[in-house]
C-alpha cells in the first residue's frame, strides 16, 4: 500500500494535523510526519517532495496556516496529489491560509479542504489511495455506512424524544 506524506509548516499545526493523522490510523493507511517549512527549510521541503513517489508516497497533505505556501511549494516538487489543510491562525482566522493555498496557478494543482479541515484531508488521500486498493475501498465504504448508521440512530433517538402522542407518524 503507499504511504501518505503528513507535512506541517510549524509544529504548531500539531493539533489539527493529529485529525488526520487519526483517519489515517483508523483506515490502516502507512503515514509519515514531517515539519518543513516552504520559508525557512526550502530545500529540505523541495528535496522531501521531489523524492516522495520514489519513496512510496501516494499523496501528500500539507498543513499551513497564515502565508501557507508550504502545499504549493510542495507541489511545485512533485506530480503526486497535494492536498492542503490551512490552518485558522493570525488576525484572518485562516482566510489568508485559505487563499494561500487554494490559489494556485495553472498546471500546479493543490486540492484544498476547509480551514482545519484535517479529517477530510485524511478522507480524500485515503479515496486517491483507494483508487487502486480494492481492501482500502471496502474500508472506506464500511466507514462511509458507519457514519450513515450513526445519524439514523440519532434521527430515531430525536424523533422518539420530540414525538407527539397522537400523531400516527411519530412511532
Amino acid at each position: 500500500m503507499k504511504k501518505v506524506a503528513l507535512v506541517m509548516g510549524s509544529d504548531s499545526d500539531l493539533p489539527v494535523a493529529e485529525k488526520a493523522a487519526e483517519v489515517l490510523e483508523k483506515l490502516g493507511i502507512p503515514f509519515e510526519v514531517h515539519v518543513y517549512s516552504a520559508h525557512r527549510t526550502p530545500e529540505e521541503a523541495k528535496a522531501f517532495s521531489s523524492s516522495a513517489q520514489r519513496k512510496g508516497f501516494g499523496a501528500i497533505i500539507a498543513a499551513a496556516g497564515m502565508a501557507a505556501h508550504l502545499a504549493g511549494a510542495i507541489a511545485a516538487n512533485t506530480c503526486l496529489p497535494v492536498i492542503g489543510i490551512p490552518i485558522a491562525s493570525g488576525k484572518l482566522g485562516g482566510m489568508d491560509a485559505l487563499l494561500s493555498t487554494v490559489q494556485m496557478p495553472s498546471g500546479i494543482p493543490v486540492a484544498t479542504v476547509a480551514v482545519d479541515g484535517a479529517k477530510n484531508a485524511a478522507f480524500l488521500a485515503a479515496e486517491i489511495l483507494a483508487v487502486s486498493d480494492r481492501e482500502l475501498y471496502k474500508r472506506l465504504t464500511a466507514m462511509r455506512k458507519e457514519g450513515a448508521e450513526a445519524v439514523l440512530e440519532k434521527d430515531r433517538a430525536l424523533s422518539a424524544r420530540f414525538a407527539r402522542s397522537g400523531d400516527p407518524d411519530s412511532k
